[in-house]
């Protein structure tokens, strides 16, 4: 399985008893949707490995208690600590309405209600404070906050996102 078709879930943060079992943060708002897996992939030195899951349940909210096929020691669950858990990109639960996964619009069109065409969306930067959508138009980029006042319509149909801008803030890119 490549990295490319997963998403992050969590990542294996300590251990829960001296039979192997540990606790794996949950990089989610729905934890219980992932209470019953089957399995998961763990990476290890930069591959996705299967590991079959014998055993798991919600703890403190933001955490699964895990066994794992395989993990019967301290010393075997030592070897998976700090690892980061991944999940089938298909394995998403399908967001409707304006929620939207980053992954899921890069390609969509976006659309100002005053300006019209203003590019396709690239790529988000969500390595501030506030994500960002990244909007090619031509060989300039614009970057709009994605703030949720500003997302009129995210339509999967016909792959754009209608936003509603302030004045100025695309102006600014573009006349440059």
């Amino acid at each position: 399985m490549r990295k490319e078709d997963c998403f992050y879930l969590g990542k294996i943060a300590k251990k829960f008893s001296y039979k192997g079992e540990v606790l794996i943060y949950l990089d989610t708002d729905e934890p219980e949707l992932y209470e019953n897996l089957e399995s998961v992939f763990v990476e290890i030195d930069k591959h996705l490995v299967p590991f079959f899951i014998v055993s798991s349940s919600l703890h403190k909210n933001d955490f699964l208690r895990t066994r794992f096929e395989d993990i019967n020691s301290e010393e075997d669950a030592d070897r998976i600590m700090g690892a980061e858990i991944y999940l089938p990109l298909s394995q998403l639960p399908q967001l409707e309405g304006n929620k939207f996964y980053y992954h899921e619009i890069i390609g969509f069109t976006a659309e100002d209600e005053r300006l019209g065409n203003v590019g396709v969306i690239t790529g988000v930067n969500d390595n501030s404070a506030q994500p960002l959508f990244e909007i090619k138009k031509g060989t300039i980029e614009i970057l709009v906050p994605m703030i949720d006042d500003f997302i009129v319509e995210v339509n999967r149909e016909n792959k754009k996102i209608i936003l509603n801008t302030p004045a100025g803030l695309i102006d600014l890119y573009l006349n440059e």
